[in-house]
């Protein structure tokens, strides 16, 4: 930006030195003119050359100045008063179509003031035959201005808008329209020139660059798979994916009942349309991981008469394994090894794509998760907007009021990077209640203290825990409906 208004800078104050430059020798040839002549008139004896030496520098000078008359007011009528009124920049055609007019008819005219004596009216009319013949040579060139004019007249679309033209389909976005063609680099950074002949007589499709504009992508599920779930599933994780707009929810909608697979499709809003295809491909990521998630399985092509699904396995690693990971969270702690290893068989493992929200503030939950493989960030919303406050990594737990208490969520938790996740679930922690009440006043303990101890000092923490644990522990009994 800084560069920018030093180089203007530099071009206004080389445009006013050329002007004064231009300006003061015209005024000092036009002020010593009759000394000029009598000086020429002593030394040469024709008094055609003697004029034409006079004539000429004033014809060059004043047209210099005319040309640069021409260029401020261009620069004045477009880059100030056009921008500020219409919003945006002047097409370069129609600056470059004012300049000429302008100057040419500033020219006609010091020419007739300086060469008073020639007949203008007669030279075009003799030059006639020869226009015809420029035109003839020229009606493919000429033919690309006119419709030049006529797309900038139409104004279909602007620099920056995404558009396809033709046949071809050459798609990309404007980087300008001049008077021969119009350049649009494509999504491979391809440079494309279409001429404008061609471009008023093919179809174009445009995406305009201030419009929210649609995309759709398609994929497909087995037919056991519930759609309302699939619908849910695959809406949440595509609102979230960068660049998809939040003012329109996208639609999650069934395309096809194909021969062996349910096809849907996903509509969407794009912020920028021009990163469409990295959308697209982030879409897709993410319907592919939402759906391993919640055990919902991509239709492949088959023809035949009977699908059987497997049951669904937990993409996880060895039970054993597990259980070794929930031992090292605290809260677990008050279980035996068997308890540890029945809580790992009940044990769900998610999946979940960098940048992805695993739970959200305020949303209802009867689950804790531990962070099995990768990082999580905790988010905590202040004036409607996101503060980090901790990130976990494997061994982590969170959510563990909403899994004793059904507490709602406190904070948002979001994947940093392809993680990993241990679903603990209402039902297997009340399992192990049932078979073991005891566990019920431990696990209190353990919590009022690992809360306390984080809220406050070691002398409050331990008077504070023992009010605490009592309160948890009628929660949780309350909860999990136990006496």
């Amino acid at each position: 930006m800084a560069a920018n208004s030093s180089n203007q800078r530099n071009r206004f104050f080389v445009f006013v030195l050329a002007s004064a430059f231009v300006a003061l020798a015209l005024y000092l040839l036009l002020h010593f003119e009759p000394q000029l002549r009598v000086y020429l008139s002593a030394r040469i004896t024709s008094p055609a050359v003697q004029s034409s030496l006079i004539r000429i520098p004033q014809l060059i000078l004043s047209s210099a100045l005319a040309f640069l008359g021409v260029r401020a007011l261009n620069s004045v009528t477009f880059d100030f008063v056009f921008r500020i009124r219409r919003g945006y920049e002047a097409p370069a055609l129609v600056r470059n179509i004012f300049s000429m007019v302008a100057f040419t008819i500033l020219f006609v005219l010091i020419f007739q003031h300086i060469y008073s004596e020639v007949n203008l009216g007669a030279l075009f009319t003799t030059s006639a035959i020869f226009g015809v013949i420029i035109g003839l040579a020229l009606q493919d060139t000429l033919g690309n201005f006119f419709a030049g004019i006529s797309l900038h007249a139409d104004r279909p679309f602007q620099v920056g808008d995404v558009i396809a033209v033709g046949q071809q389909k050459h798609t990309g976005v404007v980087e300008s329209i001049n008077w021969r063609a119009i350049k649009i680099r494509t999504f491979q950074n391809h440079i494309a020139l279409v001429s404008n002949s061609i471009a008023a007589k093919e179809a174009i499709e445009v995406c305009p660059r201030d419009n929210l504009n649609a995309r759709l992508v398609f994929f497909s599920t087995i037919y056991t798979d519930s759609p309302a779930k699939t619908i849910h599933v695959v809406r949440e994780a595509v609102r979230d994916a960068d660049n998809v707009s939040e003012k329109i929810t996208p639609i999650v909608r069934v395309r096809n009942l194909g021969e062996s697979s349910i096809e849907w499709e996903i509509k969407y809003w794009l912020e920028d349309y021009a990163k469409y295809n990295d959308t697209d491909a982030l879409v897709r990521q993410r319907t592919w991981y939402a759906l391993r998630r919640n055990g919902l399985t991509f239709a492949f092509p088959t023809r035949t008469l009977h699908l059987e699904r497997k049951v669904a396995t937990r993409p996880t690693t060895a039970e054993d394994d597990i259980a070794d990971r929930l031992s090292a969270v605290d809260v677990f702690a008050p279980l035996s090894t068997d308890e540890l290893r029945q809580l790992a068989m009940a044990t769900v493992g998610h999946v979940f794509a960098p940048g992805e929200t695993l739970i959200r503030a305020g949303d209802q939950g009867s689950s804790m998760f531990v962070v099995h493989n990768g990082r999580v960030q905790v988010q905590l919303t202040e004036s409607g907007k996101s503060r980090p406050v901790a990130v976990l990594s494997e061994g982590n737990f969170f959510g563990e009021m909403a899994l004793f208490t059904g507490e709602p969520r406190t904070a948002s938790v979001v994947a940093l990077e392809e993680t990993e996740v241990l679903e603990i679930g209402h039902a297997a922690m009340k399992h192990l209640f049932e078979t073991n009440p005891s566990l019920v006043e431990s696990i209190s303990w353990t919590i009022a203290e690992r809360r306390a101890g984080l809220a406050a000092s070691a002398e409050r923490a331990t008077s504070n825990s023992l009010a605490e644990s009592a309160g948890l522990l009628t929660s949780i009994k309350r909860f999990f409906g136990l006496r």
